[in-house]
């Protein structure tokens, strides 16, 4: 078993990592009859993708001695209605530096290999973009 999640009451949940102990919180969104105080559950789904991308790139890059300290993600998370659900998730990577073209290029599609990426369905739409 990977986690346990516990209704609260009110629209939130409390989400443990079985492994670790680590806890995370989840709100209804305002938008959809929450007080939006957390993280919506498909807001983590967006955030999962964006984390997952900075870990395979940081895996990538730990292989060529590269340390990535600093690169940081934006994720905007659009939702459609009937039925209602993610239809496109928008992730901006910043990266700390400028690693030369080779190096960029490899850390790109390290972050497009990510296993969210390919376990969202397709029809939700990722634009991807990265700022050297």
């Amino acid at each position: 078993m990977t986690s346990k999640v516990k209704y609260l009451g009110g629209l939130r949940t409390e989400a443990e990592h079985l492994q670790s102990g680590n806890k995370i919180i989840t709100d209804a969104p305002v938008d959809n009859q929450g007080k939006g105080e957390a993280f919506s559950p498909t807001d983590t789904v967006a955030t999962a993708l964006a984390t997952c991308m900075l870990t395979i790139m940081g895996i990538k890059a730990e292989t060529h001695k590269i340390d990535l300290k600093g690169t940081t993600a934006e994720v905007t998370k659009t939702m459609a209605a009937d039925p209602r659900r993610i239809s496109k998730i928008e992730v901006k990577v910043h990266l700390s530096q400028d690693y030369g073209e080779k190096v960029n290029k490899i850390l790109e599609d390290a972050a497009r290999t990510c296993p969210v990426f390919y376990s969202l369905h397709p029809d939700i739409e990722k634009e991807i973009s990265f700022k050297f």
